[in-house]
């Protein structure tokens, strides 16, 4: 079963956080051979808007640390409002493991 963390973005700025995927004891999980995929929509079923995040496995994948980000250009283009995520890993073999999902509030830019 996946991890719940809710996340919340500024409309407009940068958006990063890492994400330290565990095992079933509580130790950082080694993601050595696996890569990640991430992503956010306006509801679990909802096919309008879907926005596929950046991924990045740390250069020492022992440390179990997967950042997920959006540029600024990418957060400007979403509504303020609240969107579904999450975040799967994938082994070399293909099998697939949701470790991370929640909510991402978009908190408002001041239009100009």
């Amino acid at each position: 079963m996946a991890a719940i963390a809710n996340l919340t973005i500024d409309q407009g700025a940068t958006f990063s956080s890492d994400v330290t995927v565990k095992d079933a004891n509580g130790n950082r999980f080694n993601l050595t051979g696996y890569s990640a995929t991430a992503k956010l929509a306006k509801g679990y079923a909802s096919t309008k808007t879907r926005v596929s995040m950046t991924t990045a496995i740390d250069t020492d994948p022992t440390t179990g640390v997967v950042t997920l980000s959006l540029n600024a250009t990418q957060t400007a283009a979403l509504d303020a409002t609240r969107y579904v995520y999450d975040l799967e890993i994938s082994s070399a073999g293909g099998e697939v493991t949701r470790v991370i999902e929640g909510l991402i509030q978009v908190r408002p830019q001041v239009s100009i």
